[in-house]
């Protein structure tokens, strides 16, 4: 799959995935504006073009988050300690996705709601999972 930033100094290329993951967070929120992250779970085979234009944040201890330095775009959410990339669904040129799952459901505020029917995960259920792989949970900064 090919995306770029909204300015295109950016692109990436990730292997083909069509499902999006819901992430009602508080870091995610708060880094979206509000909404939820609707994210691609790309996995770590994801090439970046035009980095020189990007900027990293390291949100946390096990996490980091880019952009493009000239429009703002978001580009990736990744986990440092596997190397996945979660990308927005937006930065990508198809719009061929289905909502699959929504994770932290329990700190999603009550202004929306999104009408898919999909599994949805608590903050402990995540923090569950992660605990069973052996990986650092994210926190929700409610």
């Amino acid at each position: 799959m090919e995306g770029q930033c909204l300015c295109g100094a950016v692109g990436l290329s990730s292997p083909e995935a069509r499902e999006i993951g819901a992430c009602h967070c508080g870091f995610c929120r708060k880094w979206g504006g509000g909404g939820p992250l609707l994210a691609v779970h790309c996995g770590p085979a994801v090439e970046l073009r035009g980095t020189e234009h990007m900027t990293v944040y390291a949100s946390s201890e096990w996490a980091e988050r880019a952009f493009c330095m000239q429009c703002g775009t978001h580009l990736y959410y990744k986990l440092l300690a596997t190397g996945e990339y979660f990308v927005p669904a937006g930065v990508f040129d198809s719009s061929d996705f289905e909502l699959a799952t929504q994770i932290y459901v329990d700190k999603k505020p009550p202004y929306y709601a999104l009408a898919n029917q999909t599994p949805m995960l608590t903050e402990q259920q995540v923090i569950d999972q992660f605990a069973a792989s052996g990986d650092t949970p994210p926190e929700s900064a409610s």
